[in-house]
């Protein structure tokens, strides 16, 4: 053999062993799936896709990257619902929560009960006559002690075997919840944040510096605003480290591998414009999958909902999926992209509210049921909060712009439609407009649709009952917990939703 041809076939065998030691994170090959993986979620509250591999800028979180660079992120991925209670109750059944009559948020907790529809069940029930572990907990995980629920309708505690999946037989796979609490870190006021800021530069070294800050249009520029939206950013830096924390103790136990995780947000940042909304801010959520037949440094711009996180888990682990499950598996061979997503938002506390939305690639458009209410109703929860004090301040003193008055406009369009593409904020409504009246009739259809479709509980009113009977035990808790003012605020609010109703309104 010449010299030449030794050259060339040296060339050719460095590239095989190249190609067989490579890691998989440079050639994205996936390890093929253990037939019964374990299942990890890690759900965080108020948070939106605030982290360095989606684009933020002001902080680093290295080990949320680490898990998108060894998997696969989703860049679109929307909650069916922007507040805890019905997304959970979405997520937990697989179903879009309006299907099932748990819709409006935390109800079902009186004297009057929400059912599930029959052949609808909680998956954890799923993976326990699977013959999997099943366990729900915050971090670090507490012996018996069990993680977030907050479901909206009547279930079985016995579908968590504990809070510690270290409690399963030898060999026995693990269907597993760590809830984080996320944005709720920060507080409500502006004192909370700033002691949060402090504990976070202790913790870190530094904190995020409100003078860095880059608020969304629809805000104005504020010291409280800033130093709110600074601490939000440390709690995700917190909710990082966790992350990381949990990882870790996978790769010490031997698991990491044989062990799909999810991450994602059970809805947007709490915000005017933010949680308890169908804009952006309230129902984009991070999404990432990590594990075993995942092919790494994926990222998917296909859209999807949050409630597939049911079908993905029950498909890695051989799991049929319940035919009536509206919940798709996104990583199956055959399975086709949407063309849009939808939410709702319905009650939320005492606040009586009727949201619709569908988002495709390019358009949002929301539906106002409810268009003679303000924007920015009374809500006991949210009206305590220092950044809606410092924005009714704000509005009082003449300090807003008009994209920033919209929030305090007395009545709401009934209809808004967005471009996307051309207005990533949603402040300027082309409903009106008659060059967009093509999409605008597209979008109405397809939500026309859905609300059928589905069987979208939401057309008809909730019951004076059972508003009645979770307002009961809203002013119990109160009654316990606050002040004779907050006492009075949230009658003051109940009677106002009664007037409006009686009203036409």
């Amino acid at each position: 053999m010449n010299n030449a041809n030794t050259i060339r076939w040296t060339s050719v065998l460095l590239f095989l062993a190249t190609l067989v030691f490579a890691s998989p994170s440079m050639t994205k090959a996936a390890d093929p799936a253990p037939a019964r993986p374990n299942i990890l979620w890690i759900v965080v509250d108020d948070m939106s896709a605030n982290f360095s591999c989606y684009g933020e800028t002001l902080i680093e979180t290295p080990h949320v990257d680490q898990l998108a660079r060894e998997g696969v992120q989703f860049n679109r991925a929307f909650v069916t619902a922007p507040v805890c209670s019905t997304c959970r109750s979405a997520f937990i059944t697989g179903m879009y929560q309006t299907a099932i009559g748990a819709h409006h948020h935390r109800s079902g907790r009186g004297e009057e009960k929400i059912h599930l529809p029959p052949g609808v069940e909680p998956i954890p029930l799923l993976f326990q006559r699977a013959g999997y572990y099943t366990t729900i907990s915050g971090w670090p995980i507490r012996p018996n002690r069990l993680g977030k629920t907050d479901y909206n309708f009547e279930w079985d505690r016995s579908m968590y075997d504990g809070s510690d999946w270290a409690n399963r037989k030898p060999g026995q796979p693990f269907f597993a919840q760590i809830q984080l609490p996320g944005g709720k870190l920060r507080g409500g006021t502006r004192q909370s944040a700033q002691k949060f800021a402090q504990k976070a530069k202790q913790k870190f070294g530094s904190k995020t510096d409100p003078a860095d800050v880059k608020l969304p249009p629809y805000y104005p520029d504020t010291p409280v605003q800033r130093e709110d939206w600074a601490a939000y950013l440390d709690s995700v830096l917190e909710t990082d480290r966790v992350v990381g924390e949990i990882i870790a103790r996978l790769k010490e136990e031997g698991v990491l591998d044989q062990t799909l995780v999810l991450f994602m947000t059970d809805h947007g940042i709490s915000h005017a414009r933010g949680k308890q909304f169908l804009y952006e801010e309230g129902i984009h959520v991070p999404f990432i999958l990590r594990g075993p037949g995942i092919a790494a440094g994926t990222i998917r711009e296909d859209l999807i909902e949050h409630i597939d996180m049911a079908a993905i888990s029950l498909a890695a682990a051989g799991i049929p999926l319940p035919e009536t499950m509206q919940a798709q598996d996104v990583l199956a061979e055959d399975y086709q992209p949407r063309e849009a997503i939808f939410a709702a938002r319905d009650r939320c506390d005492e606040t009586v509210e009727h949201l619709r939305c569908v988002r495709t690639d390019r358009f949002k458009y929301i539906r106002n049921y409810l268009p003679q209410r303000p924007h920015l109703q009374p809500c006991a929860y949210k009206d305590h909060k220092s950044i809606l004090i410092d924005l009714r301040r704000a509005f009082a003193a003449g300090e807003l712009n008009d994209i920033q008055k919209q929030l305090f406009a007395p009545t709401r369009p009934p209809e808004e439609l967005y471009d996307l593409e051309n207005d990533p904020h949603e402040i300027h409504n082309l409903a009106g407009d008659a060059k967009f009246a093509t999409p605008l009739a597209d979008m109405r259809n397809r939500l026309d649709d859905w609300i059928v479709r589905t069987n979208d509980h939401g057309r008809n009113p909730e019951s004076e009952a059972m508003y009645d009977s979770d307002m009961e035990l809203y002013l119990d808790t109160r009654r316990r917990r606050g002040s004779i003012e907050d006492l009075q605020e949230l009658q003051d609010n109940i009677q106002q939703m009664k007037r409006w109703a009686a009203e036409g309104k």
